[in-house]
């Protein structure tokens, strides 16, 4: 059986239902479900989407009908290691999803779930809220799903992405006011009977898809994983899902060791690298949020953030932070490989560039297309 399940309260919901968090705590949802170990010789023959890892899967019964082909993103190298071993940091590529950043593999699970409710006769509306590319995100899969979509953004939201969203055929909804007063906007939506609420950071749903990143590295490796994974933190979504893969791995027995998590913040908006370093299990008092070009992890109050704390550090890692100028240094550099990553994407290579070496072998994720917002002025 697959259940919601609150990892402070331990109270239970079905999946079927629309309560979006825990209510109790209000706080968001885990998934409780029974995962297989993924056989790494049987991958070679399987499509090339998420699916691939369906033993690790949630079950999907309309996975199929919703996928874009999304993931097996590619795993190039940026620099070599001086010793003549394989490349000591490797980036993948995951601007090069069907709607152009990472958000697709959380997105196409949303959307398989909301459809599975809709043809049960619980769900005629998919409401989220997004600086914009979990927006898009939502919208294109909605749309290949055949759902209705609203999407709220923060009022200055990228004019580009506001059309890649509308382009899917979703209603867009501006929000004055930062991505706090988004995300409130979006849940007093949520009010309306049938209205599923496409979350990427309330619904766990969301962090089973992006896990599936440390799964193609996994696989990539040839059955090892990198030793450090450099991910970008806002909301946590992506580190958090690669917790629950690297958790799943070892105790499937696919790996012996787990990398660590260093997580990246902009140094404008950094209260989880605050709380962090301070050894605090909670974030400290609210901050003043001031204006980053990295607005895609400008997270003034995540929801999940003692899951984040824990994860980063069950696993050695650690939080760095990053600077405006080092945001614009990282993009032109990686521009000038080929690679053209929106700011926010290109964080966790100025990371890496700023801090002294890492050990061993280092992933970076470039989440996001450069043509969604052009180069940082």
């Amino acid at each position: 059986m697959t259940a919601y399940v609150c990892p402070r309260c331990l109270v239970n919901s079905p999946t079927d239902a629309l309560t979006w968090r825990c209510p109790k705590c209000r706080g968001p949802w885990d998934l409780e479900f029974a995962s297989e170990p993924v056989s790494l010789p049987s991958l070679a023959s399987r499509r090339n989407s998420l699916w691939r890892y369906e033993e690790v899967l949630p079950p999907m019964p309309y996975a199929a009908e919703v996928s874009l082909g999304e993931g097996r993103t590619p795993l190039v190298p940026l620099t070599a290691s001086d010793t003549g071993a394989p490349s000591s940091v490797s980036a993948k590529l995951d601007f090069l999803m069907p709607t152009l950043s990472f958000k697709d593999r959380g997105a196409v699970m949303l959307a398989a779930h909301a459809l599975r409710l809709a043809r049960a006769g619980g769900v005629d509306r998919v409401v989220a809220d997004s600086s914009g590319n979990a927006g898009t995100a939502v919208a294109a899969y909605g749309a290949r799903a055949g759902l209705d979509c609203l999407v709220f953004v923060p009022e200055g939201t990228s004019p580009t992405k506001l059309e890649q969203i509308r382009a899917h055929g979703a209603r867009v909804v501006e929000v004055p006011g930062d991505r706090e007063a988004t995300a409130r906007a979006a849940r007093e939506a949520t009010d309306r009977p049938g209205t599923f609420y496409a979350s990427h950071v309330y619904n766990p749903y969301f962090l089973h898809g992006t896990k599936t990143y440390v799964y193609e590295l996994w696989e990539d490796l040839g059955g090892r994983l990198p030793d450090t994974v450099v991910v970008p933190v806002g909301n946590g979504t992506l580190l958090l899902g690669a917790a629950l893969a690297l958790d799943e791995l070892h105790r499937h027995g696919l790996v012996d060791t787990r990398p660590a998590l260093v997580a990246v913040q902009a140094e404008a908006v950094s209260p989880l690298a605050a709380a962090f370093h301070a050894g605090a299990e909670e974030l400290g008092a609210p901050t003043p949020v001031r204006p980053t070009l990295a607005e895609g992890i400008a997270i003034p109050a995540p929801p999940r953030a003692r899951q984040i704390l824990r994860a980063v550090r069950a696993t050695g890692g650690t939080f760095l932070t990053v600077t405006e100028d080092q945001i614009r240094t990282a993009q032109r550099d990686l521009a000038r490989r080929g690679l053209f990553v929106e700011s926010t994407g290109v964080a966790c290579w100025a990371a890496v560039q700023a801090a002294p070496p890492l050990p061993g072998h280092t992933v970076v994720p470039l989440c996001g297309a450069g043509a969604k917002t052009g180069m940082a002025a």
